[in-house]
């Protein structure tokens, strides 16, 4: 344990930022299994309308380093293209 205040401080901020952090990043991951579900599901409209929210959480969380930001392009792009199949097949 720290002895300096300002130390104190500091670890108390960085296990509340742990914790945001953490609901942020099962966010993503929520969206992401949702995504897929409903692409099995063949509900593509409902699919496209989460692809949107989605696309949108996943710059902002690229843009303040919750993920890199070329992770949040990626995932994007990988999303895009698995709509774009399953558009083509139905």
């Amino acid at each position: 344990m720290a002895n300096i205040k300002a130390s104190k401080i500091d670890i108390r901020k960085s296990a509340k930022r742990r914790i945001t952090n953490a609901q942020k990043r099962a966010r993503l991951r929520t969206f992401d299994k949702k995504i897929h579900q409903l692409v099995q599901e063949n509900k593509l409209d409902e699919a496209q309308k989460a692809f949107q929210s989605y696309s949108s959480y996943l710059d902002r969380a690229g843009q303040k380093h919750l993920i890199h930001p070329g992770q949040a392009n990626r995932r994007k792009s990988r999303i895009a293209s698995l709509l774009n199949k399953s558009a083509k097949s139905a």
